[in-house]
């Protein structure tokens, strides 16, 4: 990594350290802001559409706990659409702890901002993950420098908005940048995700899932691809350990209840696929998350 992307990312970080209780200042802006002092098990986010960056330290995120990439200040994660990962902190940085930001996207901005732009050929389907520039690093830096001014936020956020914009469209990731706002079909995923969230205990298949939103198995199962790298049963089946592992740790439902809760008919069926995601059984891992939390 060059030095002034470095020099940026660092500035960012100490801007992230200073403000990371400035939870609502941070989301008037788009941004969540994130910090730990160690390392953590493997954990289910959920991100929304928006850029991630690591600005200290490593992480590790992909299918499961097991089969993941690493990655630190020197790639990014663009989410397009709502997008369900497995991820853990591996190393803290030089200061002793993680730091990240996720900077929201709206597709509305990204249309219109590529509809101004001659926009280069770029890979169909490119790495999950980007290779951090040096100009997408100074606007991360500049917005996060809004939190010290927020007199001026209200003008220049919007316009930085826009300049994030522009440096992804500019770097590898712009076909996952254009995915969610230059295809129609994008409305279909995007239903199809909410469907499925909010009915994840019903017998889904291919199918159905394409008959909810009305359209073909497989233009659904193409477009799931391209937007999220998943098929829609893979999608599904992250979803339904994310919120299984949710009623363990915070409903204290055994691992029978969870996992009939979110459609698995099959506790050992449930039970494999945890231990796959998370690295230990549901019992194992809601008591030792349980007690992390009474000890933080």
């Amino acid at each position: 990594m060059d030095e002034r992307t470095r020099t940026s990312l660092d500035r960012a970080a100490d801007r992230v350290r200073r403000h990371i209780d400035r939870v609502a200042a941070a989301e008037s802006l788009g941004l969540i802001l994130g910090r730990t002092n160690a390392p953590s098990p493997t954990m289910f986010v959920q991100y929304k559409p928006c850029v991630s960056v690591v600005l200290a330290g490593r992480k590790v995120s992909g299918d499961d706990s097991a089969a993941g990439e690493e990655w630190g200040p020197e790639r990014f994660l663009i989410t397009p659409v709502d997008l369900p990962l497995f991820a853990r902190v591996t190393e803290t940085g030089p200061a002793g702890d993680f730091v990240s930001v996720n900077w929201r996207i709206d597709p509305a901005v990204v249309a219109e901002v590529a509809g101004q732009l001659p926009l280069p050929a770029a890979p169909e389907a490119p790495e999950r993950l980007g290779t951090m520039t040096a100009e997408i690093a100074d606007v991360v830096d500049r917005m996060l420098a809004l939190l010290d001014a927020p007199a001026e936020a209200g003008v220049l956020a919007p316009l930085l908005n826009r300049e994030l914009i522009v440096r992804l469209l500019q770097s590898d990731q712009a076909a996952r940048v254009l995915a969610a706002a230059t295809h129609a079909n994008a409305d279909i995923i995007t239903a199809a995700i909410t469907t499925l969230t909010r009915r994840l205990a019903e017998p889904w298949t291919l199918g159905a899932i394409a008959a909810s939103v009305g359209a073909s198995p497989t233009t659904v199962s193409r477009r799931f691809r391209e937007l999220t790298g998943l098929t829609p049963m893979r999608y599904l089946k992250r979803l339904r350990l994310g919120e299984a592992r949710r009623l363990l740790i915070t409903d204290g439902d055994t691992a029978a209840q969870a996992g009939a809760a979110v459609g698995y008919v099959s506790a050992s069926h449930f039970s494999r696929d945890y231990r796959s995601a998370y690295g230990r059984s549901p019992a194992s891992d809601a008591t030792d998350l349980r007690e992390r939390m009474r000890a933080s």
